[in-house]
């Protein structure tokens, strides 16, 4: 597997992910470096990136929006086949541009206090996180939420 530290422009393609442990997710869409001179029919590149640094996830679940131009450093992984994303595990993050108009298609960020929660059309269940990203739980339902934070401050004394 060949690793190197890298800085990244690009695009993001999609809201950002929730993952697992404290983590975000999202696809960085990466123009070739001479896409100027290059074949019209060129492709792009998708960068497949992933972040537990607690803040770069709080910002990515707060406030990246699709469209976002970004400049991301830390340790991409090549793929092993042809085809494949390159995988870039994100240690910085600079938002260079914003995106003209903020896209929530059929999924909404909503605060509860210290809280933030994620209301996706398709799903019925509400994945919580502080508002720093850590992991809280998942909702069975909207009407979940409150009893799976009041839990979450019972067993952590209160701080978010």
């Amino acid at each position: 597997m060949d690793t190197t530290y890298v800085a990244v422009d690009g695009w993001v393609d999609a809201i950002p992910a929730p993952g697992p442990r404290g983590t975000a997710t999202f696809d960085l869409i990466v123009r070739p470096a001479d896409a100027d001179t290059a074949a019209t029919d060129t492709p792009d590149t998708v960068v497949s990136c992933t972040s537990g640094a607690l803040q770069i996830t709080h910002a990515l679940l707060t406030d990246i929006q699709p469209g976002d131009l970004l400049r991301v450093t830390g340790n991409l992984v090549q793929p092993q086949a042809p085809g494949e994303a390159a995988r870039l595990t994100v240690h910085g993050l600079e938002v260079l541009d914003t995106a003209l108009i903020p896209v929530l298609n059929d999924m909404v960020l909503d605060r509860y206090g210290d809280y933030v929660v994620i209301f996706d059309a398709d799903h019925n269940q509400v994945p919580v996180f502080t508002r720093l990203g850590q992991w809280v739980g998942m909702a069975e339902n909207p009407d979940a939420i409150a009893t799976l934070i009041d839990i979450h401050e019972r067993v952590n004394g209160g701080d978010a």
